[in-house]
């Protein structure tokens, strides 16, 4: 498969919702980090023709996208904003380097002020960002504010502001909140816009609970709300609590325990050509890279996904029961109902009854044994989201595999 056609299948496959989309190379590294508000209808204009002479040579290096999800753009502005900073990719560097854009700026001060300036100057002074809207950074702003309310005054003023009254600022200006609880909130503020809500959200479950054990029940409620309002800000679905979505993901299939381990499978091939499959195996919705597994396709001639998957699938699971070795809790096939049921088939042959379902590649439904007709998911399913991020990478790791065998057999090696 040339590379433009995995691009454009990646492209249909994007969803229509607002969100982060990573560019990447041959090897995994990002390229390019970008948002949109609809993620389909973006990617969709790099396939167009009349595009900018550094947007063709990005498109030349790019072989897989990454696409994740968020409540709105404004949320997907503070995603960008923390990959960039965390990948540092090559094509961004206009953002990285301009200096006309907005920042988020946290006063060096006993109550820190939190506001947004263009203006990044040497005065001990926290900055994040660069953001590439400053309309968008400002809604995002006030999402958070609503559950950590902090002050925005240049000055700090002799008396409380109508933000106190409103619930969103503790009003430090008055002593209505003391400097170690203020302290926690910056430092929260700042995780979110780093992009870094998975480690808070642990951190504040830690908190919720040591508050309920020593019955603060007013504590652990604040808490819990604030939990409940990062889940539902779609931080780095990346940042997603993941035991939401492996409980969303429970409930959706029925499964009799949570998934905790997760593993996938992809088919590549070139007309049928160095046909491998992967293997990837996530661990409470996270990559764990030492389990990946690659095939070579060694029995199958032509161009049969069906037989491919079949024999990938009983050379897996034979090993695991031949030596004893754990089985996951769930198995997901990158395919359609055909799929699945070649995948149970050779479970079934195999005396085995792990938890199965499929993901279709065109309009994203799911397939599980339960019935033939799909689960139909919106874009914003916990669920499908975990489900998108593992197909993804499934068939990144086919793909670069594909890469590895096609070299070796042009150039010797």
């Amino acid at each position: 498969m040339n590379n433009f056609k995995v691009l454009k299948e990646k492209v249909a496959a994007a969803p229509n919702a607002a969100g982060v989309y990573l560019m990447k190379d041959a090897s995994g590294a990002v390229l390019y980090v970008g948002k949109a508000k609809s993620l389909k209808k973006r990617l969709t204009s790099y396939l167009s023709r009349g595009l900018a002479a550094k947007t063709i040579a990005l498109m030349g290096k790019v072989r897989d996208i990454e696409c994740r999800t968020c409540a709105n753009e404004s949320l997907a502005l503070l995603l960008e904003a923390g990959l960039i900073h965390k990948h540092k990719p090559k094509y961004n560097v206009s953002l990285r380097d301009d200096k006309s854009f907005p920042y988020v700026k946290i006063t060096p001060e006993a109550f820190p002020a939190v506001y947004i300036t263009r203006k990044k100057e040497d005065d001990g002074a926290k900055y994040l960002g660069p953001y590439t809207s400053a309309k968008l950074l400002k809604e995002a702003l006030k999402i958070i504010r609503h559950s950590f309310p902090y002050r925005s005054c240049r000055v700090l003023p002799r008396k409380a502001c109508i933000y106190y009254r409103l619930h969103l600022s503790p009003a430090p200006c008055i002593g209505a909140v003391n400097r170690q609880e203020y302290a926690k909130t910056i430092n929260s503020i700042t995780l979110i816009l780093e992009g870094k809500a998975d480690s808070l959200m642990q951190r504040l479950a830690k908190d919720m609970e040591l508050k309920a054990k020593n019955l603060d029940f007013e504590a652990a409620g604040k808490l819990r709300d604030q939990l409940s309002a990062l889940s539902s800000l779609g931080q780095a679905k990346e940042g997603l609590n993941s035991i939401d979505e492996l409980r969303d993901l429970q409930g959706l299939l029925h499964l009799p325990k949570l998934p905790e381990r997760i593993e996938a499978f992809d088919i590549s091939n070139l007309s049928g050509e160095q046909a491998v499959g992967s293997l990837v195996t996530f661990l409470k919705s996270r990559p764990d890279k030492n389990n990946y597994r690659r095939f070579r396709i060694k029995t199958v001639a032509g161009i049969n996904d069906y037989a491919m998957l079949s024999e990938v699938i009983k050379r897996r699971y034979a090993r695991l029961v031949r030596e004893k070795s754990p089985l996951p809790d769930l198995i997901l096939i990158d395919g359609g109902r055909a799929h699945l049921l070649t995948a149970a088939r050779e479970l079934a042959n195999l005396g085995l009854d792990i938890p199965l379902a499929s993901i279709a590649k065109e309009e994203e439904h799911i397939y599980t044994g339960e019935s033939p007709a799909p689960l139909k998911l919106t874009a914003d399913t916990p669920a499908l989201n975990l489900f998108r991020r593992i197909r993804d990478e499934a068939h990144r790791f086919a793909v670069s595999y594909h890469h590895i065998l096609r070299r070796k057999k042009t150039i010797g090696r």
